[in-house]
């Protein structure tokens, strides 16, 4: 054969497998899914270099590949499974440690499992060439013949079909890793907004858990706290419903489990093989077919409260930076534990400081109608008597009658003061009572409708000042001819409302009512101003019941 006549076939290849190339390049342009571009690559691969069998796999961990793509020149394609294990010594095994081509011309007698799958086969010859991204081994392209070996140098002919996957490769790991931060940061930013609303910390632990599932693309993720020294109760979990633990169950932290080593200090828990989890929830793991899982976990204010847990049935353990991929979310929930701690501690005091003025207000009210007004009505009972004596003697009669009349009125005016402070007829009859006093005294005819019910000091106080005042308010501004006070006990709350005919337009920025509005805050309440439907002025607040005491009677005023 002639130079010429050589070369002409060596042509001919140099010219499919640059035809091969282009194509494959123009796909990578394109941009098309990675099983797309895999499947095109070891067509193309199988087809030029005349293999009967050709594939493309994955390195899942250091000791299992996955196939991602294959192709067979006839007939269907055999059952190649998911997962190859990487046997020492393998051609996987070899790749992955030296980063360079692997040739097997001869399977017949080579020891392992997948010696034994490549000979059931029929698989004479294989050639794998390494698939190199950022410098580590991704995986591996090969091609296999069932009748004879493959010349020599095809390995120098496949790396450029690899450079270009792995460019490939390159370039789709970016753009995921583009669109995985941007999802990343948007979970974040609607987690974060929630807690900068101070929404429940239910509801957030629903959002993360929700949220931390779908970003990392796990079965199940839960969230718990740790009840005590030996449980973790779920507070909230997203995820494949059979899989998942009903919010509120409470788990046994026995043996060795990813809940168990969080509650024992640990930064962060993964456990690649379920077979490694004993106790209650180990067992319940491997029941519920799960595979692989990462906890961390949830400090609030320097004490461990709790964790979040991510879990995966898939073969394949959860990736490195799963951990601190999910560790972001766990300072933001410890955020708004702690916020919701703290509001929860300022509505306490506030409450504690509100119910310490009223009992100091019964103990003056208790003091003067015990002390100064029992002296002010024994001082009017002996000068009247001393009047009665004088009565022969004009000058000292009528400065005695003086002197009585003075201490009537103080006597009076005294008891007013101590009705303002807190009248004795809600200290001794209750709300019901209180109301009837009020509405007695109104210079507008005014309805009630008010339970008969006793409930804590603190809530009837609460609940008597928000209508004493917004009676006030009628009777100096509305202009009104009528007033309807309503009161009814609900789920726990107390509502009342307080309604007039009058001009409306009242000004919430009032003095009172920032009063009435922040007592009634203190206890957990809420309170609300404006105009009522068909004219006038509606105040409505709530209450929280802390306890309510039933009498026998109950009635409504006419």
């Amino acid at each position: 054969m002639t130079p010429s006549a050589a070369a002409h076939p060596q042509a001919i290849r140099l010219v499919a497998e640059q035809e091969a190339l282009r194509r494959l390049a123009l796909l990578v342009a394109d941009g098309v899914p990675a099983a797309e571009l895999f499947g095109a690559v070891v067509a193309e691969a199988g087809r030029l270099f005349g293999a009967d069998l050709a594939g493309m796999t994955q390195f899942a961990t250091k000791d299992t590949v996955r196939v991602v793509a294959a192709w067979t020149a006839e007939g269907d394609l055999p059952d190649l499974g998911e997962y190859w294990p990487v046997e020492r010594d393998g051609v996987a095994w070899t790749l992955l440690h030296t980063n360079g081509p692997v040739r097997r011309d001869d399977w017949d007698g080579r020891a392992g499992a997948v010696a034994g799958r490549i000979r059931a086969l029929g698989i004479r010859s294989t050639v794998a060439s390494p698939i190199t991204v950022d410098g580590r081994v991704w995986g591996a392209l090969q091609i296999h013949s069932m009748s004879a070996d493959f010349p020599d140098g095809i390995e120098t002919q496949m790396t450029e079909f690899t450079e270009l996957v792995a460019t490939a490769i390159g370039n789709i790991q970016a753009r995921a890793d583009a669109r995985r931060l941007a999802d990343e940061q948007a979970a974040l930013r609607h987690v974060a907004t929630l807690v900068a609303r101070e929404v429940s910390p239910t509801e957030v632990f629903a959002a993360v858990a929700e949220a931390v599932a779908r970003l990392l693309d796990v079965t199940v993720c839960p969230l718990y706290r740790y009840d005590g020294d030996n449980a973790a109760v779920v507070m909230a979990a997203w995820g494949d419903p059979a899989l998942l633990h009903p919010v509120g169950k409470r788990m046994p932290l026995d043996g060795d489990n990813l809940a168990a080593r969080i509650k024992r200090g640990a930064p962060s828990a993964r456990i690649n093989d379920v077979a490694e989890a004993t106790g209650p929830i180990g067992e319940s793991a491997r029941k519920l077919g799960v595979h692989s899982g990462v906890a961390t976990p949830i400090i609030v204010d320097g004490s461990l409260w709790g964790g979040i847990v991510v879990v995966s049935s898939r073969p394949e353990p959860l990736p490195p930076d799963t951990e601190a991929k999910v560790s972001q979310f766990t300072e933001l929930v410890a955020t708004a534990i702690a916020n919701t701690e703290a509001r929860a501690e300022l509505t306490a005091s506030r409450a504690r400081l509100v119910a310490a003025a009223d009992d100091e207000r019964r103990r003056v009210v208790r003091d003067l109608h015990d002390g100064a007004q029992q002296r002010l009505v024994h001082t009017v009972v002996t000068i009247t008597m001393a009047a009665q004596s004088a009565r022969g003697n004009e000058r000292v009669h009528a400065l005695l009658c003086e002197a009585s009349a003075h201490a009537q009125r103080a006597t009076g005016e005294l008891r007013e003061l101590a009705h303002g402070i807190l009248p004795s007829a809600l200290t001794h009859g209750g709300l019901r009572s209180g109301i009837d006093a009020l509405a007695s005294r109104m210079p507008v005819p005014t309805a009630y409708d008010v339970p008969a019910e006793r409930f804590s000091p603190g809530v009837e106080a609460a609940a008597y000042f928000v209508i004493a005042e917004a009676l006030t308010n009628v009777a100096r501004h509305a202009k009104a001819s009528r007033a309807v006070v309503t009161v009814l006990a609900e789920e726990g709350v107390l509502h009342v409302h307080v309604r007039d005919d009058g001009v409306g337009g009242a000004e919430p920025g009032g003095r009172g009512l920032i009063g009435i509005a922040d007592r009634v805050g203190a206890i957990g309440g809420w309170l609300a101003i404006g105009d009522a439907e068909g004219g006038g002025t509606q105040i409505s607040a709530g209450i929280p019941i802390a306890e309510v005491r039933r009498s026998p009677a109950a009635g409504s005023s006419p």
